[in-house]
């Protein structure tokens, strides 16, 4: 008989912005799953996409860093979004012997056209708020943040070994 594995429900907390920062996490998940499925891509290409849109062209092994991966799996992963015209290769600028993974103006503009919408009706719900409500909104979330980047520190640097 498998063991089931704990779950977090309203037992477990009584905090109702915990609920709701942990509902946000996992709708958030499933926003990125429709975006790969409408973009065809699977959740490692999206993330390097998302990385390469968000921070523009990069080299192979710093994008294989950034989602935890070797150099190998991302080289495959480059070879897909390149054939599916996401990504094109341009060589590095000053290093002869790299090239950098440049994001396609398309996809990013179609991956922008799917997110701006719902981007803007978050900003104007914020907007709806007085700017003490706004700057504890933003205090709030900011610390969320640390919390969020002290979890998953340990998992980035990990892999860095690996090449």
């Amino acid at each position: 008989m498998e063991e089931e594995a704990p779950r977090l429900d309203a037992r477990t907390t009584r905090n109702e912005a915990s609920q709701l920062m942990r509902r946000i996490l996992v709708l958030n998940h499933e926003v990125e799953k429709q975006l790969g499925r409408e973009l065809e891509v699977n959740a490692t290409d999206l993330d390097a996409m998302q990385h390469l849109i968000q921070r523009g062209p990069m080299t192979p092994s710093t994008l294989a860093q950034l989602l935890g991966i070797s150099t190998a799996a991302m080289t495959v992963a480059v070879d897909r979004l390149a054939k599916v015209g996401h990504v094109y290769r341009k060589p590095h600028p000053t290093d002869r012997r790299s090239l950098l993974v440049v994001p396609s103006p398309q996809s990013a503009q179609r991956a922008m056209g799917s997110l701006l919408p719902m981007i803007s009706e978050i900003d104007a719900l914020v907007a709806d708020y007085s700017r003490d409500q706004q700057a504890a909104i933003t205090d709030y979330l900011a610390r969320i943040v640390l919390v969020l980047e002290r979890k998953v520190a340990p998992a980035t640097t990990e892999g860095k070994g690996e090449n």
